[in-house]
């Protein structure tokens, strides 16, 4: 079972640490050193010093992004800049944003989760871990004791139990409300009391919940509860989660696409050759104007493959696309000889074809190498992709479809996972917004 931990939330006393917009950012993954930089002249008070602190040349054991973020969380608690909830709660979050030039909201559920390992079934994972990533955030959580950024849980329920229970709290004005410089509106409104506290916990008694981001932070959560268990303590037994209704109408995926660089002898030629034995190649030649226009309603045509095809684009160069079409099968010979291990819903996954058929059989690029990546590169630019190709930054592009989210919960339900990069749940949730303090 689901075990649903009312906590006492840490939140941002605004009046005295500035606008809400000011103080938030994107999960700490997505962030690079520009973004960084900017979130830190934002504000003082921005999470980006607590979740993803700078590197500095003379870092040492005894002042590092580590030691500097356990400072900056125990002076703000000092000050006031966060304040707890006065009373357990759970708290309701609405995410609005614009996807395709409609307004959409996505409601979910911020909560503690009682930790669970995999192979009890009850928390299931979708896509692999880097050991890197991990160790990182371990590090984080061992200096500060707390979740600065929610893990991203999705749950399945058709009759909208909790969107149902929690209706009446949206007459009420919000806790937190605010849009932020994506134009993306947030609105929270804390859940304490006890019969509704107690018929959601009752509710997820019987739910199981798929990891859709955040995979190192809940590997990471679990491995320090256990290991504090060890030595008696039983207090980190959960871990900050939103909780998200498959079937809520604003859930969207995106595709991460795959460039690929530092191919020895690479030949756009010879590939498409390759590419012939294995897929129907159909060129689509590109505009000299209006490329990003072109490419974006390209990528939409190829979403009415999906039922049928694991289909891509390519891009290699010379001002040629091309669309490449593979019957769904997950009896195809190579994937069977590469992965028949593996469920047949995994081996039809767009994302698992594609490393297989091409980049396994035809690049050689391995697990190792992979992992590494000395080969490829995951970016969600489309326009930017074309012009790093032709810039000979990369080789080659492929675009994808999106996964589905039915693809999402049948592989993590047979107990395994997606390559990496298989999925990107949009809009992200931001860090900043509710905070799990362990020594409250």
């Amino acid at each position: 079972m689901a075990i649903i931990v009312p906590f006492r939330g840490l939140r941002y006393d605004t009046e005295k640490a500035g606008n809400m917009a000011e103080l938030i950012t994107p999960p700490y993954d997505i962030i690079d050193d520009r973004q960084q930089k900017a979130y830190y002249k934002k504000n003082p008070y921005n999470i980006i010093r607590l979740e993803y602190g700078e590197t500095r040349p003379h870092d040492n054991e005894e002042d590092n992004r580590y030691t500097r973020a356990r400072g900056f969380f125990t002076s703000w608690l000092q000050q006031g800049i966060l304040r707890h909830e006065e009373k357990p709660s759970l708290y309701l979050y609405e995410q609005e944003f614009t996807e395709n030039n409609c307004r959409l909201v996505r409601t979910g559920l911020i909560a503690g989760v009682g930790l669970e390992a995999y192979d009890t079934g009850m928390i299931l994972p979708h896509e692999e871990t880097l050991s890197k990533a991990k160790a990182d955030r371990l590090m984080l959580l061992e200096h500060c004791r707390a979740n600065f950024s929610a893990i991203f849980g999705l749950y399945d329920d058709e009759n909208f139990t909790v969107e149902k229970l929690t209706k009446k709290y949206k007459q009420f004005d919000p806790v937190i409300a605010f849009t932020d410089e994506n134009r993306e509106t947030h609105r929270v409104w804390a859940i304490s009391d006890a019969d509704d506290l107690k018929a959601i916990k009752d509710f997820f008694r019987l739910q199981r919940i798929y990891i859709a981001d955040g995979h190192h932070r809940y590997e990471t959560a679990l491995h320090f509860h256990q290991q504090q268990a060890t030595l008696g303590i039983d207090k980190y037994n959960f871990c900050l989660m939103t909780l998200v209704n498959l079937h809520d109408p604003g859930l969207v995926i995106y595709p991460t696409h795959r460039l690929v660089k530092n191919l020895e002898n690479f030949n756009r030629l010879q590939l498409l050759e390759k590419l012939k034995n294995l897929f129907d190649v159909q060129e689509l030649k590109l505009p000299e104007e209006n490329k990003a226009e072109f490419i974006t309603n390209e990528l939409h045509k190829l979403k009415s493959f999906t039922s049928a095809y694991n289909a891509y684009l390519l891009y290699a160069g010379d001002q040629k696309l091309y669309r490449l079409l593979h019957p769904r099968n997950a009896e195809n010979k190579v994937m069977v000889k590469r992965y028949g291990a593996f469920s047949p819903q995994w081996r039809t996954l767009d994302v698992a074809v594609l490393q297989g058929l091409v980049f396994e059989e035809i690049f050689g690029i391995d697990s190792h190498s992979r992992a590494g990546g000395q080969h490829l590169t995951y970016t969600r630019e489309e326009a930017g992709a074309l012009s790093a190709v032709d810039a000979g930054k990369y080789q080659a592009v492929f675009f994808l479809n999106p996964t589905q989210v039915k693809e999402v919960t049948a592989v993590a339900a047979a107990g395994e996972k997606m390559p990496q990069k298989s999925t990107y749940f949009y809009p992200k949730l931001v860090t900043g917004l509710v905070i799990n303090d362990f020594c409250r």
